[in-house]
């Protein structure tokens, strides 16, 4: 009798098939994200505009895993670079977008999806919603912590400035944001279990 492992033609077809589904999960991660910058309101008192960028990356990284939601934020940011419009239409776009006012959250993006999908599923055998509510909460510092130090850079303001125009007034969206995207995750997660 002859199994699976004794039959190269099948474990090929699984590669493909499973690289294939990588490489769809990837592409459409960086569409999902074009999307959600194209979800923006500018604010009057910052450069920085309310997206729902930081909810794609949370949604990605705990439904894609660490790997292929970064894969997909490095996607996401060649597009922005080469100038198709994938970036939030209230900034500069192309690569003028990652050097300016916005480029620290862009830029943190990759790693926020890395670090927030290994979280969660690295202590899911635990308790999955603690599992992606950390990785969330990761995510979310990292975003946070790169923005916010990017925009200090550029600006030169001093760090209460920098507080008030690229964190406090981001905080309540971003719980919401935050909540929205382990709840998603969790339905996911649910549904492929059965």
């Amino acid at each position: 009798m002859q199994t699976f492992a004794d039959r190269p033609d099948q474990q090929t077809r699984v590669l493909t098939n499973s690289r294939a589904m990588d490489l769809a999960a990837v592409v459409g991660g960086s569409l999902l994200m074009a999307l959600c910058a194209h979800v923006s309101i500018p604010l009057w008192f910052t450069p920085v505009p309310i997206t729902l960028q930081t909810f794609g990356v949370m949604l990605l990284a705990l439904t894609l895993g660490g790997r292929r939601s970064a894969a997909a934020m490095i996607l996401y940011l060649c597009e922005g670079l080469s100038g198709l419009p994938v970036f939030s239409p209230h900034c500069f776009g192309g690569a003028s977008q990652i050097i300016g006012p916005t480029g620290g959250f862009l830029i943190s993006y990759t790693f926020d999806a890395l670090a927030g999908g290994v979280i969660a599923h690295s202590i899911a055998h635990r308790s999955r919603v603690l599992a992606f509510a950390a990785g969330a909460i990761a995510a979310e510092l990292i975003i946070f912590a790169f923005g916010a130090t990017w925009l200090a850079f550029l600006s030169r303001q001093p760090a209460r400035a920098i507080l008030i125009a690229a964190v406090l007034p981001f905080l309540p969206g971003e719980v919401l944001k935050a909540a929205a995207a382990v709840g998603l995750a969790l339905g996911k997660a649910r549904v492929s279990q059965t």
